[in-house]
């Protein structure tokens, strides 16, 4: 390595590592809460957050304050109800249309952006992809920490997309100016054997020589993506990429591989922020003192009902409690006068229903913050007509529709941006039709969840009543006339896309135009054929009027 190569080299793991020191840093307050979270929530976790949290003892137990296990349930809950909602593993939840309506009007256009939803799909759901399991994940951390990472990166040896969720605690980042998260560095640990696996000869010696000596010793290393400063758009590798990649030992401060991404490869997700933060905060944070108090009451009622199972005694100091057995059948001399007044009595605990209607108050308020209850009503009430389900959904998507926008704007947008184009590199995509590559393949991304559904079936549900009532009218007056304000043409081909029929089930309008065409020819060939005898007749009797 040249001289200035190796100058150059130097500088960057040292940024590197002292952007990782000055980040730790400013996120310490976060790590104390995140950690006990961790530790009455998700308990594998609360280690994570430390220095080394990630090479301490394995399998080691540490549910030490959990007493009551609703926050953990909850928070399985919430990721399924958050999976459910926003990514159903057994739909097609969203749609990659032309940013151009008016491409849309294409029907080569609509089938070429159909292929590559299809595509895209079947490459994100692969087995090999592990997308719906680290998905899972992500969405814990989110309700659990607020804060979630998703690592989309190309498939080892073999054209696909292959998903990792970062835990936060491998994670830093930072927003630009803008408030878009554009730098992450990921902190994460390798064993010798690994890392000379991934970088061999560039590796310090140290861990060179601790590969042979003692292989499974982990070393930290860094994964650095941010904005590269020094870009030239006119070059075709790294250098050209709007994103620099660096990888550092931490162990000598040594840059291991330079590289780079042309989108971010680390979607960041966060439940909701705050003003100043860059991390969010989630619904576990909000109820941390209903779980604190949830299991400290749940500790005193375990106490109570102890006692009152296995009493405390109380008897008069005449030595009778000396041989008193509590072995049953056994019978005790001496426990009663000779009146039959009992002269050992249990000792009176406190009311244990208030303690159970105390609990049931807090898990309530937890239920409610990882939207537990909201998806209660319809098992509760298993008797609501089809009419009172839909009314119902519609106000879980009102009352959900800020949570969830925000993830399908930071999380599942960036997500599918990188998607494709680790899928356009690969060459796994279509050819572009012409009328598009003119437009440069601009594109817009349509959530066709079950939520965003709900949300969007609200304007086709208001034509159907615009419709019947217009219907009304017409029924009414006898005048067809109210119905000309309706423009068909465009309602049935909007109405269809709302409720995700896919393009190659419609006609091309082309094809369409010409069944109306045959239509009209056939009519006015029918019409002429019905007129023809009168017109016989017409022409009969004027001939025979001439002759008379």
């Amino acid at each position: 390595m040249a001289a200035k190569d190796k100058k150059l080299s130097e500088s960057i793991a040292e940024e590197v590592c002292r952007e990782y020191a000055l980040m730790s840093a400013a996120r310490s307050n976060f790590e104390s809460h995140w950690t006990e979270i961790a530790e009455r929530v998700i308990p594998a976790h609360s280690k994570l957050f430390q220095q080394g949290g990630f090479t301490g003892t394995k399998g080691e137990k540490r549910n030490e304050y959990i007493y009551d296990s609703t926050a953990a349930i909850a928070l399985n809950r919430f990721s399924s109800i958050l999976d459910s909602l926003l990514t159903p593993r057994n739909q097609t939840w969203h749609r990659i249309l032309p940013s151009d309506r008016e491409l849309q009007k294409d029907r080569q256009v609509r089938l070429w952006f159909e292929e590559v939803n299809r595509i895209l799909f079947k490459f994100r759901y692969s087995a090999k992809a592990n997308f719906a399991s680290q998905n899972q994940q992500n969405y814990k951390s989110l309700g659990a920490y607020g804060t979630g990472c998703m690592f989309v990166d190309d498939m080892a040896g073999e054209p696909g997309i292959r998903y990792r969720n970062c835990h936060l605690g491998e994670i830093y980042f930072s927003e630009n100016h803008q408030g878009i998260v554009d730098k992450v560095l990921r902190y994460f640990p390798l064993s010798a054997r690994q890392a000379v696996q991934k970088w061999g000869d560039v590796l310090p010696q140290t861990i060179r020589d601790t590969a042979n000596r003692a292989p499974e010793k982990e070393y930290f290393f860094f994964h650095c993506v941010k904005p590269r400063t020094d870009r030239d758009p006119e070059r075709r590798d790294y250098k050209g990429m709007a994103y620099a990649s660096y990888y550092v030992a931490e162990e000598g401060k040594t840059l291991l591989s330079e590289g780079g991404y042309s989108t971010m490869p680390f979607p960041i997700s966060r439940y909701e922020q705050m003003p100043g933060e860059i991390y969010g905060r989630s619904p576990a944070m909000d109820v941390l003192p209903a779980i604190k108090t949830l299991n400290e009451q749940k500790k005193t009622v375990l106490k109570q009902g102890h006692r009152t199972v296995d009493p405390v005694l109380l008897a008069h100091d005449d030595g009778i409690v000396d041989s008193f057995s509590m072995r049953p059948g056994a019978i005790n001399a001496g426990g009663v006068s000779a009146d039959g007044r009992a002269l050992v009595q249990p000792l009176a605990v406190g009311n244990i229903a208030i303690g159970k209607e105390l609990m049931d108050d807090e898990r309530a308020v937890i239920n409610d913050a990882f939207l537990v209850t909201l998806f209660q009503i319809l098992v509760e009430t298993p008797q609501m007509t089809a009419t009172e389900v839909m009314e119902r959904t519609r106000e879980k998507g009102i009352l959900l529709a800020p949570t969830i926008g925000r993830q399908q704007t930071e999380y599942l947008g960036p997500m599918i941006e990188r998607e494709l184009d680790i899928l356009a590199r690969q060459g796994m995509l279509p050819p572009m039709p012409d009328m598009l590559i003119e437009a440069q393949g601009d594109y817009r991304v349509e959530y066709d969840s079950p939520l965003s559904r709900a949300q969007r079936a609200e304007e086709a549900s208001g034509l159907m009543r615009s419709v019947e009532t217009a219907l009304q009218v017409v029924n009414v007056t006898q005048n067809p006339e109210p119905l000309d304000f309706y423009d068909w043409d465009t309602i049935i081909p909007e109405i269809s896309e709302i409720q995700g029929v896919p393009a190659r089930w419609m006609r091309d309008p082309q094809v369409v135009a010409q069944m109306r065409q045959g239509r009209a020819e056939q009519a006015a060939r029918q019409e002429t054929i019905q007129a023809a005898p009168a017109g016989a007749a017409m022409i009969k009797a004027a001939a025979a009027a001439q002759k008379g």
